[in-house]
């Protein structure tokens, strides 16, 4: 049988490989992907924890939380394009570039 634990589990290892994404990669599509996968394990800890404790308020959080990712790779994706369209890279190190 599944328990809370497992959810717990698997949501955590999910958060630590987008972490660990985040802070290795330097490709930003890559980042951004963990990112979202970052997003998702928390998403997964509010659903599990709203099915164990019997109420909605979690799965409220995770509507909310979809919606804003939405628009974060909406705005996120038109950033990488057009900086690829000025620079010919998505290197997370070329973004310093933008820098004053």
């Amino acid at each position: 049988m599944i328990t809370l634990t497992h959810y717990m589990v698997l949501s955590a290892l999910l958060f630590t490989l987008g972490t660990i994404g985040v802070l290795t990669r330097k490709n930003a599509i890559v980042v951004f992907m963990c990112v979202e996968l970052m997003l998702n394990a928390v998403n997964l800890t509010f659903i599990a924890l709203s099915s164990h404790l019997g109420n909605m308020d979690g799965q409220i959080f995770v509507f909310f939380i979809m919606t804003v990712a939405a628009a974060e790779a909406a705005v996120g994706l038109a950033l990488m394009i057009a900086f690829f369209r000025n620079r010919e890279s998505i290197d997370v190190e070329d973004f310093s570039l933008l820098k004053w």
